[in-house]
């Protein structure tokens, strides 16, 4: 018991040792140097906005990171002292790609610490994590996606220690022995409010619903139709969650009943995600909750990992598809407005698993009906963000139109079914002169 209370001590001496201001922690940022930091709630906002508030001292920082959320160096005369490299957009980012103040890293979010470990140098990491425990541990909290490796890699490292942020189970654990400067915020974090449901998302919603086995395993991604979804199976049983993304809609479904993970094949009895968005209500929830586990996004959207699950789900959202079934779900033509996140890695891990099933959603139209989302071909300098080969079916509030598998003439009529009725005609149009029916 002395030894473990002298470690405790050490650690607590240690932690001290470590404590600075948020400006004392920007100052170890030289020039030149590359910086790495978690997406969305991992941000440390407080080490960030004082890296922003020196940033004319600074020439060719370089700042790699996925869904920012201080808006601080996003500006024009930010980009010599400060560039972002943005491996996927946010509202904060995403002017600033469009004109070229940020630019934009496509990847595959799976394979984004593999990118890390071979492609970019990371000087700095800087993450939020929860209050340390009396081994030294931290956990990397609601953020862990490329942040175990970022940390791994960085020759310094930077914790902004909160304590709103939940203690997490799985593999997100930082050592107090790994860090280098401790910053303390006692902020709450930020929260996304669970968005209404539209008369449109709820009838996708129910499409999906009736689609959904009890027994399967969910990938839910955010917004109003994941959250349609998740309302419209609380019927279901034994459900089961793999996930890049937590949210609120699958609290309520654990509390429900519906989701308790007893059918899946690994990790049976633990739900899985990599980060996670949403209220304090969730954040609450996974404090300390032995039935959530948050991995790397190595592995949990590995395609692999997900193939092995049996019956997997995967539901995600697209802005426009095609006759042939390219979805672009992440640009208006050639402008960015988010990046492909993990779609195309669930998409093609559904369909490698035993009764999987992967569905992309999109309302029939946009712009106030204006505009049909199924089109001949996509916009010009359109990104396909899941291919023709990967595409399994594709919803709409008019239905599930089958793809995988399907021949060109067939997935042309099938999505023309489901296309809004306003647009049909002349979609057969369009096929028509392309041979496709």
């Amino acid at each position: 018991m002395k030894s473990i209370a002298l470690a405790k001590s050490n650690f607590e001496q240690e932690y001290r040792q470590k404590l600075c201001t948020p400006a004392e922690a920007a100052s170890i940022v030289k020039s030149g140097d590359h910086l790495c930091f978690p997406l969305g709630v991992g941000e440390p906002t407080l080490f960030v906005k004082a890296l922003a508030a020196r940033k004319r001292e600074l020439e060719g920082v370089v700042v790699n990171q996925q869904h920012h959320l201080c808006p601080d160096y996003f500006t024009e005369d930010s980009v010599p002292h400060i560039k972002v490299n943005a491996w996927f957009t946010s509202h904060v980012s995403r002017e600033a790609v469009q004109k070229g103040w940020a630019d934009f890293v496509p990847n595959h979010f799976h394979e984004v610490p593999k990118l890390l470990r071979e492609y970019w140098p990371v000087d700095v990491a800087g993450t939020v994590v929860s209050p340390m425990d009396e081994f030294g541990y931290f956990t990397c909290s609601l953020s862990v996606g490329y942040t175990m490796e970022a940390v791994k890699k960085a020759e310094k490292v930077v914790v902004q220690v909160n304590p709103h942020a939940p203690r997490t189970h799985g593999n997100c654990h930082i050592h107090i022995s790994e860090v280098d400067h401790i910053v303390e915020c006692n902020e709450p974090l930020k929260e996304l409010q669970i968005p209404e449901i539209s008369p449109v998302e709820e009838a996708i919603g129910g499409h999906l619903a009736e689609m959904i086995q009890d027994g399967s395993c969910l990938q839910l991604g955010w917004g109003g139709i994941p959250n349609a979804v998740t309302r419209a199976l609380m019927h279901k049983k034994d459900l089961g969650i793999h996930t890049e993304l937590m949210s609120d809609g699958i609290v309520d479904l654990m509390l429900a009943g519906a989701v308790n993970n007893s059918r899946k094949n690994i990790h049976r009895g633990k739900a899985l995600a990599t980060f996670a968005l949403g209220t304090k209500r969730l954040f609450d929830f996974m404090n300390e909750n032995p039935m959530i586990e948050m991995h790397p996004v190595d592995y949990v959207n590995d395609p692999a990992v997900i193939g092995s699950i049996d019956n997997v789900v995967a539901i995600n959202a697209t802005i426009q598809v095609d006759l042939l079934g390219q979805c672009c779900s992440e640009s208006f033509g050639h402008l960015q407005w988010s990046g492909t996140g993990g779609q195309a890695d669930f998409a093609r891990g559904a369909n490698r698993s035993r009764g999987g099933k992967a569905f992309i959603t999109t309302a029939s139209t946009a712009k106030n009906g204006t505009i049909s989302c199924i089109v001949p071909t996509l916009t010009a300098g359109a990104s396909v963000t899941t291919s023709k080969n990967d595409v399994d079916h594709v919803v709409t509030e008019f239905g599930v139109a089958k793809l995988r598998g399907q021949t060109a003439k067939q997935r042309a009529m099938n999505l023309i079914n489901v296309a809004h009725p306003d647009f049909r005609g002349e979609l057969m149009e369009a096929a028509r002169r392309m041979n496709r029916i």
